[in-house]
C-alpha cells in the first residue's frame, strides 16, 4: 500500500487531513473563515501582522481552540495562499489558442500579486498544492491539451510560466514601491544604458540600443507585461527537438 506524502518536519500536508474529523462535535470553524481571516490581515498589514493569535481573535476564538484546525501558522499560511488562487476565473472559453488561453490566466496571476503584495513572501515550493492550486493546474493544462508535449513537460512548462508571471508582478511591485511605473523606470535604464555605450567598450550593447524597432510594428504597442509574456510562452511551447528560429536560419545558410 502507498504511503500518504509527508512534509518534511511537519507531518502530513494539511491538505492530506480531512477538515473535519469522522469523530466528535462538528468545527465550529471552516478553513475557508480561517483563511479568509488570515488574508484580510495580511492584505491590511503584511504577513507579519499574521500570527495564531490575530488570527483567532479575527474569528473570535482562542489561539489553543484554532490548533484544532492548523498546526502550524506555516499550514494557516499555506490555506491563505490557496484561498487567494480561488480568486482565478475560468468562466471564459478556452480559444484553443495556448498563448492567448495561457495569457488570460496570466493576466488574473499579476492582479493577484498586486491585491495581495504579501503572496510574495510565501515560497512558491515546498508544499502540496490545495484544491484551488490544484484547480488552475488543471485549467492550465486544458489550455495546453493541443500542444505537442509530453505530460511532464506540459507540467513543467506551467511552473516555469508561473514563476514568470510572478517574477514579472515583482518587478513591478518593487518598482511601484520605488516611486518608479515601467515608462519611468524603462527611461531611466535606456538613459543610464546609452551612457555606457557611448565609452565604446560595449558593442553588442550600443548595436541593442541602436537596433529599435520599426514603427508600425503593432507589438510595441502592446503593454509589456503582454508582450514579454507572448515571448516566454511561444518559446516554452515548442516542442522538445524544435530548432530554434536562429537555429533553423543558420541550417539553412550553410
Amino acid at each position: 500500500m502507498m504511503e500518504e506524502p509527508e512534509i518534511s518536519g511537519r507531518g502530513r500536508s494539511i491538505w492530506i487531513r480531512p477538515e473535519r474529523s469522522a469523530r466528535g462535535p462538528a468545527p465550529e470553524h471552516s478553513r475557508t473563515e480561517i483563511a479568509s481571516a488570515g488574508v484580510a490581515l495580511a492584505d491590511a498589514n503584511g504577513l507579519g501582522a499574521v500570527t495564531m493569535r490575530s488570527v483567532a481573535a479575527a474569528i473570535g476564538t482562542g489561539p489553543a481552540s484554532l490548533y484544532r484546525y492548523v498546526a502550524t501558522r506555516d499550514e494557516l499560511i499555506e490555506l491563505m495562499a490557496d484561498q487567494v488562487y480561488g480568486e482565478f476565473s475560468y468562466q471564459e472559453p478556452g480559444t484553443e489558442d495556448p498563448v492567448t488561453d495561457l495569457l488570460r490566466l496570466a493576466r488574473q496571476g499579476r492582479a493577484m500579486y498586486h491585491r495581495h503584495q504579501w503572496l510574495l513572501e510565501v515560497p512558491a515550493s515546498g508544499n502540496l498544492p490545495g484544491p484551488n492550486a490544484v484547480a488552475f493546474l488543471d485549467h492550465a493544462l486544458a489550455a495546453l491539451a493541443g500542444v505537442g508535449l509530453t505530460g511532464p513537460a506540459k507540467l513543467e512548462t506551467i511552473g516555469l510560466f508561473s514563476g514568470a508571471v510572478r517574477l514579472a508582478a515583482q518587478t513591478e511591485i518593487e518598482q511601484q514601491r520605488a516611486g518608479q511605473g515601467p515608462t519611468e523606470w524603462q527611461g531611466s535604464l535606456a538613459d543610464y544604458l546609452w551612457q555606457i555605450a557611448a565609452a565604446g567598450q560595449h558593442p553588442y550593447l550600443a548595436a541593442a540600443l541602436t537596433d529599435q524597432p520599426a514603427d508600425g510594428d503593432p507589438a510595441q504597442h502592446e503593454p509589456l507585461f503582454d508582450r514579454a509574456m507572448t515571448r516566454i510562452l511561444t518559446g516554452l511551447l515548442l516542442p522538445a527537438g524544435t530548432p530554434s528560429p536562429t537555429r533553423a536560419h543558420d541550417a539553412q545558410t550553410t
